[in-house]
């Protein structure tokens, strides 16, 4: 998997469920690769951003612990053979693991293609990202949700600008000697931070990044930011974007943005089932399925027991109806 944005963009092509449950079924009893391993390997954070449900107090308390070192081999051989992608750090900080550099090498060991990883980028210095990225890291997702520091440092309590422009200048250096590793800056918007996005060129324009993505906010527990209106960022949305993806296309940046009618549109989640077929979600306390147990089984020892191919093989078949579970994630437009 060379370019994970093309799969992305693959994906939207092919329309029917049906059609990627069958691919899916293939991969599994060849024995191919088609899950998304993605991994918390702490449960905990150094930040409490006001849009995260670590700034409420009551949650921040029950997101406790870390994996064992030792665990780490174990995951491997139970999981890593079937990964597409290994996505580390999916709800909490894993910048706060100390042995990211491990999990990485194991990853590579294992051959998994594509290893990312989402952090606030407040903790790691230069040398930090340079082990990281020499043990083999593909993608760097960077959270950002202010392009002024006023507004950066709001949204983000506890964040400093600074440490997150050094960020940004030593992934650009390290980009130098390798450009095919990606960073990427993921930003959520609200109603207070839309409209600085018209001057993000005008800031980040010289540091190097290959992927733009804007996720419009969504209320992900009791947080201590409130205003999760749309209404705001509707109307000038288009205006805003647009320009966002005129400069990134002349740049080279790889841009993704929901479309505007997606705000309010509530569709059918139409790939429900294939998104539980792919994903698969690791963290201190949980590995994938609750009668999974990590010293006994492996993917493929579990798969037999539960006669996971049958179940894979039965979804083929299944009416439009089964198909249908709860709301579509926003339709995300790559350009």
């Amino acid at each position: 998997m060379n370019n994970v944005y093309s799969l992305l963009k693959l994906n939207r092509y092919i329309r029917s469920p049906r059609l990627k449950s069958l691919g899916i079924f293939f991969l599994h009893i060849f024995g191919k690769r088609y899950l998304g391993i993605f991994y918390d390997p702490v449960l905990a954070c150094n930040l409490r951003c006001r849009m995260c449900y670590f700034s409420d107090p009551e949650k921040s308390k029950t997101m406790k612990g870390i994996s064992k070192k030792e665990d780490l081999e174990l995951l491997a051989d139970a999981f890593f053979n079937r990964a597409l992608k290994l996505q580390i750090g999916c709800g909490a900080e894993p910048s706060l693991f100390p042995y990211n550099r491990e999990l990485i090498r194991l990853g590579k060991i294992k051959q998994i293609p594509y290893i990312s990883m989402t952090t606030n980028a407040n903790k790691y210095n230069k040398e930090d990202w340079q082990a990281l990225v020499d043990e083999g890291l593909d993608e760097v997702t960077l959270s950002l949700h202010g392009v002024l520091k006023e507004t950066y440092e709001n949204l983000m309590a506890g964040a400093s600008y600074e440490k997150f422009l050094q960020a940004m200048q030593d992934l650009t250096e390290i980009k130098k000697n390798h450009p095919a590793f990606k960073v990427r800056l993921n930003y959520t918007v609200n109603e207070d931070n839309l409209d600085e996005l018209s001057s993000f060129y005008d800031i980040f324009s010289s540091y190097t990044f290959d992927v733009l993505q804007i996720r419009p906010i969504n209320q992900i527990g009791e947080t201590d930011y409130h205003n999760f209106s749309w209404k705001g960022i509707y109307e000038c949305y288009d205006e805003i974007i647009q320009k966002l993806k005129d400069i990134s296309k002349d740049k080279g940046i790889v841009c993704i943005a929901p479309e505007k009618k997606d705000f309010v549109e509530e569709k059918e989640n139409t790939n429900k089932l294939v998104e539980e077929s792919t994903y698969c979600y690791i963290s201190p306390h949980y590995v994938w399925r609750n009668d999974f147990d990590l010293k006994t089984d492996t993917y493929d020892s579990y798969a037999r027991r539960t006669k996971l191919s049958w179940k894979l093989f039965h979804n083929i078949f299944l009416n439009s109806k089964a198909y249908r579970a709860g709301k579509e994630k926003l339709n995300y437009d790559v350009n």
